[in-house]
């Protein structure tokens, strides 16, 4: 009887044998997620928020009561979304031409991409505070901060979109020609909202990538004070819980954007379900020869 009971129980592993270890790579991850929510509940005694003291809401209803810590997260958010915004629109117009159109530099531009992906933050960091300086900028700030961020955004959106780009099927931009739609109403119809998961997902990244930089913007900032400068200041003399109770809004809205991107990549794909040779005309068509 013991030896059945462990055969079954020996099956049963090498068939969720890969659910099993993505479960417990996933509990891996959620682990300092855990704590940070955990502690953000703590009523430390001290400066130090290591060991728990007791339960309190008192953080989380004056999550923005230090000036220094609201102006770093303040700061962190307009950079991030300027540097997600110029990133994406320039990302994506550049996936479009790397995708679609033949011209002299194509395969050095696709190399090229790459390298600030995986260039080590340290050295581009370096080189970009080298940069600034040899071009005589009057003072290191917001601006240069932008700046870089928006240099090692771009690469991380243009491959996302051209990986969206690269399995879109053109033969639905030609039935929406086809049907009488110009090139205008079919990008905007047609090719912009099955390629708006990728979009989205590049504008995550890239939004992702900003409001997490350290390193680059250590060099770059200047008396610039971002939300992860402000942390590492702060750890020497005590991270404030309020840190914590911040984090996990960000975490928040993080897993509520990844939920719409999730619906987004759902939505586009029972509209490229929708093949030319259908007699039902598709919704957007129909919008464009309306219009």
């Amino acid at each position: 009887m013991t030896t059945g009971r462990w055969g079954r129980t020996w099956r049963w592993l090498r068939e969720h044998a890969v659910n099993v270890a993505a479960g417990l790579v996933v509990f891996y991850l959620l682990i300092p997620i855990a704590v940070i929510f955990l502690f953000s509940f703590n009523d430390p005694q001290g400066r130090y928020n290591y060991t728990w003291v007791g339960f309190t809401f008192e953080h989380w209803l004056h999550a923005f009561s230090r000036p220094e810590l609201t102006e770093a997260l303040i700061t962190s958010l307009e950079l991030a979304v300027l540097a997600t915004v110029i990133s994406t629109i320039v990302g994506t117009m550049m996936a479009l031409a790397l995708v679609r159109h033949q011209f002299r530099g194509r395969r050095i531009s696709n190399f090229l991409i790459v390298i600030p992906m995986a260039t080590p933050e340290v050295v581009m960091g370096a080189a970009l505070l080298s940069f600034f300086l040899i071009l005589g900028t009057p003072s290191l700030g917001f601006q240069t901060l932008l700046i870089a961020h928006v240099m090692f955004c771009i690469s991380f959106v243009v491959v996302v979109v051209r990986s969206r780009l690269i399995g879109f099927d053109r033969s639905l931009e030609e039935a929406a020609r086809d049907l009488g739609a110009n090139s205008w109403h079919t990008f905007r119809l047609v090719t912009l909202p099955l390629i708006m998961p990728g979009i989205f997902g590049g504008a995550m990244l890239a939004f992702a990538l900003s409001i997490d930089d350290f390193v680059i913007s250590n060099f770059n900032s200047g008396t610039t004070v971002t939300f992860p400068l402000y942390i590492f200041g702060a750890a020497q003399r005590g991270i404030p819980v309020e840190v914590n109770v911040i984090a996990m809004m960000l975490f928040g809205i993080t897993v509520a954007a990844m939920g719409f991107a999730t619906w987004q990549q759902r939505r586009a794909e029972r509209m490229a379900a929708v093949r030319p040779e259908q007699e039902t005309v598709p919704a957007p068509l129909a919008t464009a020869e309306a219009g």
